[in-house]
Protein backbone atom coordinates (compact mmCIF):
# COMPACT_ATOMS: atom_id res chain seq x y z
CA UNK A 1 0.00 0.00 0.00
CA UNK A 2 1.45 3.28 -0.82
CA UNK A 3 0.87 6.19 1.88
CA UNK A 4 1.87 9.80 1.47
CA UNK A 5 3.57 10.81 4.57
CA UNK A 6 3.73 14.85 4.51
CA UNK A 7 6.24 17.51 6.64
CA UNK A 8 5.55 20.84 6.96
CA UNK A 9 8.79 23.22 7.14
CA UNK A 10 8.16 26.32 8.51
CA UNK A 11 10.42 29.50 8.89
CA UNK A 12 11.20 28.25 12.28
CA UNK A 13 8.95 25.10 13.22
CA UNK A 14 8.20 21.91 11.31
CA UNK A 15 4.40 19.72 11.26
CA UNK A 16 4.47 16.36 10.41
CA UNK A 17 3.12 12.91 11.00
CA UNK A 18 4.96 12.42 14.20
CA UNK A 19 3.79 15.67 15.86
CA UNK A 20 -0.02 15.17 14.79
CA UNK A 21 0.26 11.34 16.01
CA UNK A 22 1.23 12.75 19.48
CA UNK A 23 -1.11 15.53 19.37
CA UNK A 24 -4.01 12.80 18.31
CA UNK A 25 -2.58 10.50 21.25
CA UNK A 26 -2.41 13.31 24.01
CA UNK A 27 -6.18 13.68 23.09
CA UNK A 28 -7.03 10.83 22.85
CA UNK A 29 -5.44 9.38 25.97
CA UNK A 30 -5.57 12.85 28.23
CA UNK A 31 -1.58 12.29 28.94
CA UNK A 32 1.56 13.24 27.60
CA UNK A 33 3.25 10.68 28.61
CA UNK A 34 0.52 8.51 27.79
CA UNK A 35 0.59 9.59 24.04
CA UNK A 36 4.46 8.85 24.22
CA UNK A 37 4.53 5.39 25.30
CA UNK A 38 1.92 4.29 22.61
CA UNK A 39 4.23 5.75 20.07
CA UNK A 40 7.75 4.10 21.63
CA UNK A 41 8.57 7.47 22.65
CA UNK A 42 10.31 8.82 26.32
CA UNK A 43 8.60 11.11 28.17
CA UNK A 44 11.16 13.72 28.11
CA UNK A 45 10.82 13.02 24.38
CA UNK A 46 7.00 13.33 24.26
CA UNK A 47 7.10 16.49 26.70
CA UNK A 48 9.93 17.93 23.96
CA UNK A 49 7.31 17.95 21.04
CA UNK A 50 5.00 19.29 22.64
CA UNK A 51 7.32 22.18 23.88
CA UNK A 52 8.31 22.88 20.49
CA UNK A 53 4.83 23.32 18.87
CA UNK A 54 3.50 25.27 22.37
CA UNK A 55 6.37 27.92 21.58
CA UNK A 56 6.02 27.64 17.55
CA UNK A 57 2.40 28.79 17.34
CA UNK A 58 1.18 32.01 18.73
CA UNK A 59 -0.69 30.11 20.92
CA UNK A 60 -0.37 26.44 22.94
CA UNK A 61 -1.74 23.65 21.20
CA UNK A 62 -1.33 21.31 24.51
CA UNK A 63 -2.46 22.41 27.95
CA UNK A 64 -1.58 20.69 30.87
CA UNK A 65 -1.53 19.98 34.88
CA UNK A 66 0.62 18.22 36.68
CA UNK A 67 0.28 15.40 38.60
CA UNK A 68 -0.71 15.22 42.35
CA UNK A 69 -3.30 13.64 44.26
CA UNK A 70 -5.96 13.52 41.37
CA UNK A 71 -3.03 13.36 38.87
CA UNK A 72 -2.29 15.68 36.11
CA UNK A 73 -3.46 15.52 32.88
CA UNK A 74 -2.85 16.98 29.25
CA UNK A 75 -5.66 18.06 26.60
CA UNK A 76 -5.41 19.74 23.16
CA UNK A 77 -6.14 23.55 23.57
CA UNK A 78 -9.07 24.97 21.03
CA UNK A 79 -5.90 26.14 18.83
CA UNK A 80 -4.29 22.70 18.86
CA UNK A 81 -7.65 20.80 17.62
CA UNK A 82 -7.78 23.45 14.82
CA UNK A 83 -4.05 23.07 13.62
CA UNK A 84 -4.71 18.95 13.55
CA UNK A 85 -7.35 19.53 11.55
CA UNK A 86 -5.56 21.31 9.32
CA UNK A 87 -2.45 19.14 9.13
CA UNK A 88 -5.00 16.73 8.21
CA UNK A 89 -6.98 18.90 5.36
CA UNK A 90 -3.33 19.65 4.12
CA UNK A 91 -2.52 15.72 3.67
CA UNK A 92 -5.96 14.92 2.12
CA UNK A 93 -5.11 17.70 -0.16
CA UNK A 94 -1.91 16.91 -1.14
CA UNK A 95 -3.21 13.31 -1.34
CA UNK A 96 -5.90 14.26 -4.24
CA UNK A 97 -3.31 16.64 -5.63
CA UNK A 98 -0.64 13.69 -6.53
CA UNK A 99 -3.09 10.68 -7.23
CA UNK A 100 -2.21 10.29 -10.84
CA UNK A 101 1.38 10.80 -10.45
CA UNK A 102 2.05 8.59 -7.77
CA UNK A 103 -0.01 5.50 -9.19
CA UNK A 104 1.99 6.12 -11.84
CA UNK A 105 5.04 5.61 -10.23
CA UNK A 106 3.78 2.81 -8.54
CA UNK A 107 3.10 1.28 -11.59
CA UNK A 108 6.52 1.40 -12.57
CA UNK A 109 8.00 -0.17 -9.43
CA UNK A 110 8.66 -3.98 -9.97
CA UNK A 111 6.50 -6.64 -8.12
CA UNK A 112 8.17 -8.29 -4.62
CA UNK A 113 8.65 -11.11 -7.00
CA UNK A 114 10.75 -9.29 -9.14
CA UNK A 115 12.87 -7.92 -6.86
CA UNK A 116 15.62 -10.35 -6.21
CA UNK A 117 18.75 -8.71 -4.91
CA UNK A 118 20.79 -12.32 -4.16
CA UNK A 119 21.83 -12.04 -8.37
Amino acid sequence: MTTLKLRILFADAMLGPGKADLLERIARTGSISAAGREMGMSYKRAWTLVEEMNAAFREPLVASTRGGPGGGGAALTEAGGRVLALYHQVVVRAAEAVAEPVAELEAMLRGPEERDISA
